[in-house]
């Protein structure tokens, strides 16, 4: 009985951690999206720009069979940046910006890739 037990415990060491579920890794990943978004946002006022990232999606897709890296995640941003001219306008330009991100089940953090 022994030795089988022990068998169990060697075979569950071998396959690594477990990953997480859907919800705590998307919930990861919004977080990591609330942080590009301030730190985007955090542009010094004498440069005369400013900047709004608007978090347009957060997907998170599974990856079967990779125990190391089990999820795949995006993070999608519409920027909007106004720059203030020498003569009083702004010039206003907007572009997508997209992250491509892995889960690392090791650490329990995403990377970006």
């Amino acid at each position: 009985m022994a030795i089988a037990l022990a068998g169990v415990t060697i075979s569950a060491c071998k396959q690594g951690p477990k990953a997480p579920d859907r919800e705590t890794v998307v919930n990861l990943l919004k977080q990591e999206a609330q942080t590009m978004k301030k730190e985007g946002e955090r542009i010094d006022p004498t440069f005369g720009v400013a900047a709004t990232w608007n978090i347009e999606d957060v997907l998170v897709n599974e990856r079967p069979g990779d125990a190391a890296k089990p999820w795949n995640g995006t993070i999608r941003f519409k920027i909007e940046s106004r720059t203030r001219e020498p003569d009083g306008s702004t010039i206003t330009d907007r572009f997508d910006k997209k992250f491509e991100y892995a889960f690392d089940a090791a650490s329990g953090r995403w990377f970006v890739r």
